[in-house]
């Protein structure tokens, strides 16, 4: 049983192509109508309802699951976390240690590296 509501109406001729009985009905707002219209020229359709048709049978959605953008904005919290206790220690000290300097340079580091990676994958995909 379907879950999209739909109506069913009766042709005559042609009108709504053949064997097209069902009639879907949905609201966007001024802005999606304008992006829609948009693509639609650069596709080089007239009619809305083919340029519709068309991308709800043979279009695409992209759903993308990136453990790594995960991981890496687990790492970001976490380096951000050293950086405001180590800015707490040098301001109550007056002095920054190597080790410190140390860590927040390798953590940066592997944040760029999860980030190259993401971006490799998404470009990969496009």
């Amino acid at each position: 049983m379907s879950k999209v509501k739909t109506e069913q109406k009766q042709t005559e001729g042609t009108q709504g192509g053949p064997g097209r009985d069902r009639l879907l009905h949905f609201r966007v707002s001024q802005k999606e109508l304008e992006m829609i219209e948009t693509k639609m020229k650069q596709a080089n359709i007239i009619s809305l309802s083919a340029y519709l048709r068309k991308m709800a049978i043979d279009g695409y959605v992209i759903k993308l699951e990136l453990p790594e953008l995960r991981e890496m904005l687990s790492l970001l919290r976490r380096t951000s976390s050293n950086v405001n206790q180590i800015a707490s220690r040098v301001n109550a000290t007056g002095r920054a240690y190597a080790e410190d300097i140390e860590e927040i340079r390798r953590q940066q580091k592997e944040l760029w590296d999860f980030a190259n990676g993401i971006l490799s994958k998404l470009a990969a995909i496009a």
